[in-house]
This record gives structure tokens, sequence and C-alpha cells, in this order.
């Protein structure tokens, strides 16, 4: 037995795999391990961690690199090709669209599969379930019936008929962005929580607009009623400058036993459809508000003349809501994910689209010091799969780096790692993330897209 033991080390150096990564600084937040090692991959999976040397078919050099899980956003609105370059170049591996979700959920998978540079996914979503039943004319936020008109009777039950049909495809819980369908009452709201009930899945949700403790409230209560997790997204954006309000009720309820969990973005400006409802009311606002927002195409901040024309036409707009202050708070807070808000298009959009990740590792962890390495790495892997894991078995094997896992990996330089991307220029790929692998197979190599390649899969309820 002891003549085994000693052999265990050169056996496992012998053996053949398909990758290995050597001598880097493996970070796996499940275990807490974090020590120099060499990591074996054959196939899809993490097949070795040794303190010995391995051999395989492609070896990378991973010295002074930290080794960790592949990150999880799971607040990704883009799901196109343009958008997931940017993912991996900011260390994503799976990137989820759950706040708005989808509908119809079959037909959004099946446009993605064999096609994807990482994984995808989505939540079954009332949003654009509502907007299909009450002919909205928005895309993907409502800009007219949906958001102005109560649903009838009819409706509604044709709402949660289509939400239903999402959630029996696999959608990984419901998505719910109340503050964009403020016609839509407490009653229409508490029933699809008991719809997600139904299903148990958990409701991803953008809470209402107005104060911050009585939005909480709301989707805390209902929660409650119904037996169903809850996932309050961009708890700092949704709060500003109430967020430590808004983390007190977190933290309460939480110590009381109900399955709740929240996620944030390192940015002090955020950004939605100027024409939602979100901005309803603004046109008589004080002339210093429009001065906060600023329209990515061009750059400007705009005044009461530049907003109602920009309204009517439609599109994306950034809002300077928070402070540096609050966005350390909530990062340094030890149950609070990270998750990016993500909206790209054609180069446009929102920088933490592009750079949340790297932003966090490079201002926050390494500048700033709000938080250790080891915990941004688990806000962005760990807690994400172990909010999902329950409903997808899938995502049991995300999120650590440990033999079985899957081989999704993000290989970067601590010393180097930041986000490039502006509100100006949004289109900057992060820098720092070496190698990232997905499923096993490279998407970034030597800090390069690989081109022609496809392994992402869907993630769905099963």
């Amino acid at each position: 037995m002891r003549f085994l033991i000693l052999l265990l080390p050169s056996l496992l150096a012998a053996q053949n795999y398909d990758v290995v990564l050597r001598g880097g600084r493996v970070m796996d937040p499940e275990s807490g391990l974090d020590a120099v090692r060499s990591v074996g991959i054959r196939g899809n999976k993490i097949a070795a961690i040794s303190t010995s040397p391995l051999r395989g078919r492609v070896e990378i050099d991973a010295a002074s690199l930290v080794v960790a899980p592949g990150f999880i956003d799971l607040h990704q609105h883009s799901q196109t090709p343009e958008a997931y370059r940017y993912k991996a170049m900011d260390g994503v591996t799976t990137a989820l669209e759950l706040e708005a979700g989808v509908s119809p959920v079959s037909a959004w998978y099946t446009a993605r599969e064999g096609k994807a540079l990482i994984n995808f996914g989505a939540s079954s979503g009332h949003i654009p379930a509502r907007m299909a039943v009450m002919h909205d004319s928005g895309t993907l936020l409502p800009r007219d019936a949906a958001m102005n008109r109560v649903a009838t009777a009819e409706e509604q039950k044709a709402i949660e008929a289509a939400v239903a049909k999402g959630l029996d495809e696999g959608g990984l819980g419901m998505g719910m962005g109340i503050t964009y369908t403020p016609t839509a009452g407490p009653d229409e709201i508490l029933s699809l929580f008991y719809l997600a009930a139904r299903f148990k899945r958990p409701v991803f949700v953008h809470i209402r607009a107005g104060d911050v403790v009585t939005s909480m409230q709301e989707v805390v209560t209902d929660a409650a009623a119904a037996g169903v997790p809850l996932h309050i997204v961009h708890i700092n954006s949704a709060a500003t400058a109430k967020t430590p309000q808004a983390l007190r009720i977190f933290d309460g309820v939480r110590a009381r036993g109900l399955d709740v969990t929240t996620e944030a973005y390192p940015y002090t400006a955020s950004m939605t459809e100027i024409a939602s409802a979100a901005y309803n009311g603004w046109e008589s606002r004080p002339a210093e508000d429009f001065a906060r927002l600023l329209w990515p195409p061009t750059g400007e901040r705009l005044t009461r003349e530049s907003f109602l024309r920009y309204r009517r036409q439609g599109g994306f707009v950034a809002q300077f809501g928070n402070t540096e202050e609050m966005i350390r708070m909530v990062l340094a807070h030890p149950n609070v994910m990270v998750a990016s808000d993500g909206i790209i298009e054609n180069g446009i959009g929102h920088p933490r689209a592009v750079g949340t990740y790297a932003r966090v590792l490079g201002k926050y962890v390494r500048e700033d010091k709000a938080l250790s390495l080891m915990d941004a790495i688990r806000k962005s892997s760990l807690l994400p799969a172990q909010r999902l894991e329950a409903i997808s078995s899938r995502m049991r094997q995300k999120g650590r780096l440990k033999v079985g896992a899957d081989a999704d990996i993000c290989v970067f330089d601590p010393a180097r790692v930041i986000d490039k991307a502006t509100f100006q220029n949004a289109a900057q790929y992060s820098e720092g993330f070496r190698y990232v692998l997905v499923e096993g197979a490279f998407v970034v190599r030597e800090g390069k897209l690989q081109e022609g390649v496809a392994p992402g899969q869907g993630i769905r309820a099963q």
C-alpha cells in the first residue's frame, strides 16, 4: 500500500491530458484552495489538480497567473455573438438572461445551440410574455400597451400561460421587471409568484420603482407567501443612496431563513431604455436632473429638450446616480454576487457589458482593496452557480475548480487585469485574461479570441 501511495504522484504525472495549465495560482472558492498547482483537463472535465508536474497534449505555462473557475453572469441581456465575445474576454464562461427573461423559451435556446462561444440560458420572462399578449411595440422593454395599460382578466390568463409554457420548456426561473410594468398591480405580481412556486423555480426580479423599502417588502412578502426562492437584481442600482437600508432588509430576511439572494455591478451609472416606464414623469423634473443622463452614441449629457427628443426616438441612456462609497459597500458584502446587467449592440452600450469582472478584479480588489481576490472570485462564480444548482444539475459542476467539475476556467494576470470600456467607447476588451476555456475548449488563448469555436452549451432547468 505504501508503495502505491509513493507511486501515485508519478503515475498521475505520467497520464496524458488534453490540456494542462501548469504551475498557476489555483483558486477554488468552494474548498478554499489557494496554492500553486497544475490542472489537467480531459475532454470537458477537470481531471486532475496536482502538486506534481502533469503532461498534456497542450501545455500552458500559468506561472504568475491565477487559475479560477469561469465567471457566471446571471444578468446579461445581450445574448448575441458580439456580446459573447466581450464576455469571454472578461473571464465569463456562462451568461444568463434571468431578469427580463425570454418568451418563447424553446425557440430562444434552439437559435443558439451549436453556435455560442460561451454557455447561455434564460428564465421564462413576464415582460416579453406581457408585451406579446398586450401587443406592445417595444423590443427588450415595454414602451406602450404593456407599460401603460392594466391587463384584462383574459390577458392575465394568457400572460400566465405563456410564462408557464416557458417554465415547462426549461426556463431557469421566472424573470420579472416590475419597474417596467407599473400597471401590473400587486395581485398580478403575487399570482405570478404562485405560478413560479408550482414549478419550484426562483423569481428574478427588478423591484418596483419608488421607495426601495416598500418595493423590497412587496417582493419579499410575495416570495414568503408563495414559498419560492427570490433573487433581487442589482440592489445597488435599485437602492442607490439607500443601499444600506436595502442590505439591512436583505440580511434580515436571510437570517430568518428566507431563500433570498442579490447582485451588484461595479459602476456608478445605470442604463436602461429611455422610452421605458423608468423615465415616466421625467418631463417635469428640474433642469439639473437631465445633466445626470448620458447618451452613449454621442457621449452628450442631456438637457430637457434632448431628453424629450430621444424619448420619442427610443434607445438606451445612462444615468449617473450612485457613489463609489455605495459600490464599495455592496461589493464588500459577503452575500452579494457580481453580475453585469450587460447590454451592448454594435459596440454601443454600457461598459458593464464588457468590463464588469475585470473592473472588480482590477479596481476594487487590486487598487481599492474593497474585497479580497478570493471573495471576488466566489461572488463571480460559486455564488451564482449555487443560486441555480437546485434546479439545474449542470450548475453543480460549474463555479468550482475541482476534479470532476466542468472545465469552464479563466486564467488571468492579477497584476494587469483591468477594464478598458467607457461610456463613450464601450467596445474595448478587458485586459489581463490570458486564457479562457469553455467546456475544455479555448475561447481565449494568449489574450486573443479564438475563431471558429462554439463550445457553449444551453443551461436549462432539469
